[in-house]
């Protein structure tokens, strides 16, 4: 055999032993996923880590892998619990969702699983100020998603749903302060309060309604969204300028939570009915 041919022989070798061990790789990083989605089943997140880690270290294009792992870090956080080893698992889980978004901006599932996190993290927050921040963290990844996915109606609804965050506990706020019990009417009779009200929430209000408006277009039957409307229409009736737009608000908020009960009623007759006992004939 001349030189030339050994010389191609060896290569054409060397590719054949390089791609059987790439391929070698894949298989034993899909083993490792397998392995790592049983453990996941099973409640054992710990263990699934390591096992998707694995499945990631040996084929590190694997963005199924990448993303079960952000998912079962994920799944160990406690939402409200504020410890070093609790934040560090949303961290880890916020981190390993980002590196799929380098590779795939438009990834839905690492969106909405992101502005989920970014949600969850407000609970328990005592400091107001970090809350709201939170929240505009959340805000952001859910218009991340619903660009993304303009036909996710999760989005739009979990929009509304921030806005109702950031503008109820200062509502609730000024009505202790000014000694109103959850059974007085409104509007605030406090002009200055009243005016400080509508200065810092009126577009986040009317932002929070246009978004939970666009739910419905999406899901006419979404009556969690309705129920947000109701809640929105009812708080900022409080903060109108005269008794005519408090009972505007109000009216559109009656008007809602009917819809809502309304949905549901439906919704659940529609629903089928099983008496909880099972023939032969379907057992089998």
């Amino acid at each position: 055999m001349n030189r030339k041919a050994l010389i191609i022989l060896t290569a054409a070798a060397t590719l054949l032993l390089a791609g059987l061990t790439t391929g070698c790789k894949k298989l034993e990083a899909r083993d490792n996923l397998n392995k790592g989605v049983q453990a996941f089943k099973g409640a054992k997140y710990g263990d699934a880590v390591e096992f998707f880690k694995k499945a990631i270290d040996l084929d590190p294009t694997y963005p199924t892998a990448r993303l079960y792992l952000a998912t079962s870090y994920m799944s160990q956080y406690i939402p409200g619990a504020d410890s070093p080893e609790n934040n560090a698992f949303a961290d880890q889980a916020a981190a390993n969702f980002k590196i799929i978004l380098e590779g795939d901006a438009k990834n839905t599932a690492a969106l909405k699983s992101l502005a989920s996190l970014a949600f969850q993290r407000t609970n328990g927050m005592t400091a107001m100020a970090d809350k709201m921040k939170q929240l505009d963290v959340a805000a952001e990844w859910y218009k991340k998603l619903a660009e993304a996915d303009p036909a996710e109606k999760e989005a739009f609804y979990s929009l509304g749903v921030v806005a109702w965050s950031k503008f109820y506990p200062a509502w609730m706020e000024a009505r202790t302060k000014l000694g109103m019990k959850p059974e007085t009417p409104g509007p605030i009779k406090d002009k200055k309060v009243k005016a400080e009200l509508q200065e810092k929430y009126n577009a986040v209000i009317a932002e929070g309604i246009k978004n939970l408006e666009k739910a419905l277009e999406i899901d006419k039957e979404y009556d969690d969204a309705m129920a947000y409307l109701n809640l929105l229409y009812r708080e900022r009736a409080d903060i109108a300028d005269n008794d005519a737009g408090y009972t505007k608000d109000t009216e559109a908020a009656d008007q809602w939570i009917a819809k809502a009960l309304e949905t549901r009623k439906v919704k659940s007759e529609r629903a089928p009915k099983t008496s909880g006992i099972v023939s032969e004939e379907e057992k089998k």
